[in-house]
């Protein structure tokens, strides 16, 4: 189709949206200013970057390699595989399950359109890699490996995953010692992706669903908060939203009547809250479970209540907004990376507000404030948009994304020229002398991972040791593929696949 017809059908959307009262600049119809599709593929590719252990043969960032062949071995375990947690090389399963939920959540919710732009293969290999790890590391039905390598020691060295040499201290969970909320994750990231692949490995899919229960089950009947990694990820909001997430997933994964049974009778656990991150599901499972509320479900009332009050915490302009935003319009949470809150409210926003419409519901009350589906998520929107360019930067804060973003990653092999490049070792030291301590920027960039983001000025200092802000985590690109996902359908049907502004080079040739 030429451009000028192109021009054409924008004129006439953007007439039509205007005759029926909508702003085009507030509202976002026909405004869409950056390829989602390439945002998409960028994120996802990230995940292959994060990777550990024996790299395949079809890896795309070529600037990694094989890492932690004997992970386990200490044990007689193989816990070779998962992902880095972050910029660092250490593997968490707490937040690793959790990235890989909201993975499968979104290949769940948004099958259909990730399918349409040819990376729901790519979404799929991300998931699987994560739950191979998970399942390695569930070796016995009372037993979860919880951690791989020393906190401590790792965050005091600078090298790459490639010649790491520090300590690969194993931690765990027993019924002699529960840590419930990582069981419980590891439970609702099995379920979830258990939904992912039902269609196409039907054994693989029965697999997953089965430990998922057997997850569930420590979890609950071992019940004792997870503090065996503090100081890096330590349970602040306790176990019951853990809880209530997994059973909702069990539920949704195999349709049996005691996971429901389960959240019903524990509805009183539920809260109402103003944040979903990886301590925090609480608003997770409430979304889950307001859609079998919209569905018919009507005993699940305060799941559907509380879901609906976080909404009006994080919405601007509610009379109850708890969630103050930056000069820019960013949602800000706190100081320290701000970005996994915006994407995980997002995330949660869109999937929300297509409840809503498949519900026919016109929307939500916030007091005296009554906020549409579709202005919950346009403002959804416009939290993906900042971060991939309009904010008071002018930047995008997704690495290979746009043309400017961050060049100082905190990230260790990011930083370090590619083993395949320089193969002689980088020590400790040497690592922390020559590339932490540069000025210089990344010498590989880490396509598609998200940073922390700006402070609440919108500023952002792009220097390499300001790891809250210049870090990037999995499970915060995790939600981050959630909401661009939900923008997949606007850039290719509402703005009539438009000629995009912001077009960046192919995914493949940024590597």
């Amino acid at each position: 189709m030429e451009y000028g017809i192109l021009s054409g059908l924008f004129l006439l959307c953007c007439v039509l949206a205007t005759h029926n009262g909508l702003a085009m600049a507030e509202e976002g119809l026909c405004s869409s200013a950056f390829n989602y599709r390439d945002a998409l593929g960028k994120a996802i590719l990230f995940f292959e970057g994060q990777r550990s252990g024996n790299l395949p043969a079809n890896q795309r960032v070529k600037w990694r390699g094989d890492s932690a062949l004997s992970d386990g071995k200490a044990e007689n375990v193989n816990l070779i595989g998962g992902y880095y947690d972050a910029g660092d090389n250490v593997k968490f399963v707490w937040p690793m399950a959790f990235t890989v939920s909201l993975l499968s959540w979104t290949a769940i919710e948004y099958k259909k359109e990730i399918s349409s732009v040819n990376q729901l293969g790519y979404l799929r290999t991300a998931i699987r890699w994560g739950t191979n790890f998970i399942l390695k590391a569930h070796s016995s039905p009372t037993m979860l490996y919880t951690q791989v390598g020393d906190g401590n020691s790792d965050h005091q060295c600078w090298e790459r995953p490639e010649d790491m040499d520090t300590s690969r201290t194993l931690y765990k969970i027993t019924s002699k010692s529960p840590g419930t909320e990582a069981a419980a994750e590891a439970a609702a990231a099995l379920s979830a992706a258990s939904i992912v692949f039902k269609g196409i490995d039907s054994n693989y899919s029965r697999s997953l669903l089965n430990q998922s229960r057997t997850l569930f089950e420590f979890a609950d009947k071992y019940r004792g908060s997870y503090q065996a990694s503090c100081p890096f990820y330590c349970s602040y909001s306790g176990y019951q939203d853990e809880l209530l997430w997994a059973a909702a997933w069990l539920y949704k994964a195999s349709g049996e009547s005691r996971y429901l049974s389960y959240v019903s009778s524990n509805q009183g656990w539920s809260q109402a809250v103003s944040e979903f991150s990886w301590d925090n599901k609480f608003v997770g499972a409430q979304t889950l479970l307001a859609k079998e509320f919209y569905g018919g479900k009507k005993d699940l009332t305060k799941f559907k209540s509380d879901a609906e009050t976080f909404i009006c915490a994080v919405m601007p302009g509610s009379s109850s907004v708890q969630i103050r935003a930056t000069p820019g319009g960013l949602m800000f949470v706190r100081d320290s990376s701000n970005l996994q809150y915006v994407t995980s409210s997002s995330m949660v926003l869109f999937i929300y507000s297509q409840t809503l419409n498949e519900a026919h519901i016109n929307g939500v009350q916030c007091g005296s404030v009554h906020f549409s589906a579709f202005q919950i998520r346009n403002f959804a929107k416009s939290q993906v948009d900042y971060i991939l360019g309009n904010n008071p930067m002018k930047m995008s804060y997704m690495m290979g994304f746009g043309s400017k973003y961050p060049m100082q990653l905190h990230h260790r092999g990011s930083s370090i020229p590619s083993i395949k490049v320089h193969p002689a070792k980088v020590g400790c030291n040497d690592g922390m002398t020559n590339y932490f301590s540069s000025s210089k920027p990344n010498p590989n960039t880490h396509v598609g991972a998200i940073v922390g983001g700006p402070d609440t000025n919108d500023h952002f200092n792009d220097v390499r040791s300001d790891y809250s802000h210049a870090e990037p985590t999995t499970y915060m690109n995790a939600a981050f593929v959630g909401s661009v996902a939900a923008l997949l359908a606007e850039s290719k049907e509402e703005c009539l696949q438009l000629p995009q502004i912001n077009r960046t080079a192919d995914m493949v040739n940024s590597v």
